[in-house]
């Protein structure tokens, strides 16, 4: 396969998340129900959050392009594949479990074992190529961000 066609794979791939997110995200009677909740001062503006993942899933897209062009042998790059697709469906869980049961606590405990495998991802993708390992970092930073968001919503509702 060209490598153009392993960048394109690898974007789709890494936005599967969010299009699956979309089914879920703030809209209709789960907006009445989020714009209800107390939230941190510091919660952005919706269209940020738009932003901010499009960011965010081009960045693990390149980070999984460079794994998977990277000429070490496929047998090195099992576990990394099986870190991000672990995280990938924990990053969907998380919608799921926020915004479409409502279940704020347990999106709370998603996101920590997001954030871990994520961190653990990262430092794994490093043993094969240090850029894919730098393109996760934002991503794990938003994740932090997003812990201290979902805290305070689980904290004051």
């Amino acid at each position: 396969m060209k490598k153009w066609m392993w960048f394109v794979l690898a974007m789709v791939i890494s936005f599967l998340p969010g299009i699956f997110g979309v089914f879920f995200t703030p809209h209709g009677d789960s907006d009445l129900w989020y714009s209800s909740l107390i939230r941190a001062d510091l919660t952005p503006p919706g269209w940020l959050f738009s932003v901010a993942w499009t960011l965010w899933y081009i960045l693990l897209g390149v980070a999984l392009y460079l794994i998977i062009v990277n000429k070490k042998p496929a047998k090195e790059k099992c576990y990394p594949y099986i870190l991000f697709v672990t995280q990938m469906v924990l990053n969907a869980g998380w919608t799921y479990m926020f915004f479409g049961a409502h279940l704020t606590g347990f999106a709370l405990l998603v996101l920590l074992v997001l954030i871990i495998t994520s961190a653990w991802m990262a430092r794994v993708f490093h043993t094969i190529d240090k850029w894919a390992a730098y393109c996760v970092i934002p991503y794990i930073l938003w994740m932090l961000f997003a812990f201290y968001l979902n805290s305070y919503i689980v904290l004051m509702n």
